[in-house]
């Protein structure tokens, strides 16, 4: 069955163009004008990957994310003509695994919702269950565990987690865990983007995120998972 993509955008013809081309692909595309219809249609469809304008009338793009990330780890790419890095890194926070700038290539753009829902695909790989300190982490199941309980990460918050527990000690640049995210296809602000993953991770696995026991900073370096 083709993966399904919702695209919401209040340009007709931009919805149009991408969906012509997304199905072309082999994707199953449904669409939406605004971010209350798109709440309407997500809920109903249950798209594998949302493909998101920010900026639309009554319901904007980070409206969306608000209310929809409560209710589903489904993946966004945000799609912004904004080029300020303080718009996309609000559209991070909120729980974005992408984003597109306008104007864009459809090519490029298909090349990241494939390298998106290859990160949010849940088939097993090897080393499905890993272990460390109060966290436990199963692959297979997308399921991560702390202190017996369970706990909602968006995709690429839980590949970031996976890259940091396969490895405690081990200190990891910037950018190798842009490079682990995203399969070679970096974002600008590299440093910046990934710094928001690790907030949002923290702010969901740490018991005082401002004193982190888990995640630690390696100041001009990157980040480690701190040894037991």
């Amino acid at each position: 069955m083709p993966k399904c993509i919702l695209v919401v955008d209040d340009q007709r013809n931009m919805r149009q163009m991408v969906r012509s081309y997304l199905e072309q692909a082999g994707y199953r595309v449904v669409e939406a004008a605004d971010g209350q219809e798109a709440l309407y249609v997500a809920r109903h469809e249950k798209p594998d990957l949302v493909i998101l304008d920010i900026m639309m009338p009554d319901l904007d793009g980070y409206e969306f994310m608000r209310v929809f990330g409560k209710e589903s780890a489904t993946p966004v790419i945000m799609l912004t003509a904004k080029l300020e890095e303080n718009d996309r890194v609000l559209g991070l926070e909120l729980g974005a695994d992408d984003y597109v700038t306008k104007p864009f290539s459809l090519r490029e753009l298909t090349a990241r919702v494939r390298a998106v829902l290859r990160r949010a695909a849940k088939g097993p790989v090897e080393s499905d269950i890993l272990h460390a300190a109060d966290i436990t982490l199963d692959r297979a199941g997308h399921v991560v565990i702390v202190n017996e309980v369970r706990v909602h990460l968006t995709p690429s918050e839980f590949d970031l987690l996976a890259v940091l527990m396969s490895a405690p000690g081990r200190s990891f640049t910037r950018l190798e865990l842009l490079e682990r995210l995203q399969k070679g296809m970096a974002f600008d602000g590299v440093e910046r983007t990934i710094d928001v993953h690790i907030s949002n991770l923290r702010n969901k696995i740490e018991p005082d995120p401002d004193n982190p026991c888990y995640i630690e900073t390696v100041y001009g370096v990157g980040y480690r998972f701190a040894v037991e």
